[in-house]
């Protein structure tokens, strides 16, 4: 059923499913960004996205492992930028996420890069399989995002802690 679709369907859906992914995650991170953060609310989006691997449980999706170590490869060099644009501040004594100016523009030009990659490789890798990749890559790029947020957050949170008089 899903090779009678044709290519040029696939590649029109997923990427405006990407570019309103993209915007979702910017309004939520805008919002998130006014409540204070917690280890719940840092680990619990990758938890979430580490479901969409049971795709792969279907063979239009799965991908050679040269694939799987490129995607994971652009996954965590992308992240680094998110790394680097993601740091907390204390205020009224709770944890924040800071808002980085930024930050919307850096995820709309990864964003970018990941849908004009998605169109030049689709002429060339089937589209199961491209979707798997971006999968992998959009994991690769949220996992090390994340642990990172999560090694700040534990280090302000124990330098807040400490900073308290009791």
């Amino acid at each position: 059923m899903l090779n009678q679709i044709p290519t040029e369907v696939y590649l029109i859906i997923t990427t405006v499913g990407a570019f309103l992914m993209g915007l979702l995650a910017m309004f939520v991170r805008s919002k998130a960004a006014k409540k204070p953060a917690s280890v719940k609310k840092i680990i619990l989006p990758p938890l979430f996205m580490s479901t969409g691997a049971f795709m792969f449980i279907f063979p239009f999706f799965r991908v050679a492992p040269i694939q799987i170590l490129e995607a994971l490869a652009v996954g965590i060099l992308f992240s680094t930028v998110l790394i680097w644009t993601s740091k907390f501040e204390v205020r009224d004594g709770d944890i924040y996420l800071k808002q980085s100016k930024a930050f919307v523009f850096i995820l709309f030009g990864l964003l970018l890069v990941r849908v004009v990659g998605k169109v030049v490789l689709s002429s060339s890798i089937d589209i199961g399989e491209l979707g798997g990749m971006f999968w992998i890559l959009a994991f690769g790029m949220l996992w090390p995002w994340r642990i990172s947020m999560l090694w700040q957050y534990k280090k302000l949170e124990a330098k807040n802690k400490s900073a308290v008089p009791i």
